[in-house]
Order: structure tokens, then sequence, then C-alpha cells
């Protein structure tokens, strides 16, 4: 079963390509729209929550992020325990924010 990627071009080796700061501020991007739909269109938001999964996936199957996997299998674990579960680990969207605004300003300076 071939596997359907929301990003595809991204997907097809140009994610390898950014940074580690750069992918984590893209994940970052699709939880911010996860978060900012929530309450709107529970649909959109499921739609960011997936791609976020999606980018996650793609930095954790990159080979520069191997020293990394750990913390990122850890990442995707409690990010699913936020948008889909009972999020066990207390996440709140202030985190998430908190969280992933450094990768944008390291992407933005090319760290």
């Amino acid at each position: 079963m071939k596997e359907v990627f929301q990003h595809k071009n991204l997907a097809e080796g140009r994610w390898q390509k950014l940074s580690f700061f750069e992918q984590m501020a893209n994940v970052g991007s699709e939880v911010e729209r996860a978060i900012s739909w929530r309450h709107k269109n529970l649909e959109y938001s499921k739609l960011a929550v997936e791609r976020t999964l999606e980018l996650l996936d793609l930095t954790i199957d990159d080979d520069k992020n191997k020293k990394r996997l750990r913390e990122l299998l850890r990442l995707r674990e409690v990010l699913a325990d936020y948008f889909y579960s009972s999020n066990c680990f207390k996440s709140t969207d202030s985190l998430w924010r908190n969280f992933f605004t450094p990768f944008n300003w390291a992407a933005r300076i090319n760290i």
C-alpha cells in the first residue's frame, strides 16, 4: 500500500534539504494552525494535526536527525496525546507555542 502524503514534494526529498531548525519550525507552524482552528473549525484543526505528524515523521526519518531520534519520538508521542488522547502529559496551547518559538528564531537566522 502506497502512503499518501499531504506534503508530497517534501516527502520526495525536499524535506531532507532543510536544516533541523527549519524542519521543526515547519512542524511548529502546523501545530499553531491546529491550535488556532481547534475552536473555529474542528476539521481544519484535524487536518493540521495530521500534517504536523506527517512532517514530524519526515523529520524522524531524516538521517541527519538520528542522534535526536529519542527526543523526536517522545515529541510525537506527546503531540499525539495532546491532540488525540487524554492529554496525560498535561500539555497546553501555551506550552506548544513556547516550545516551537525558538525553532522559528533559529531557522530565521540560519543556525
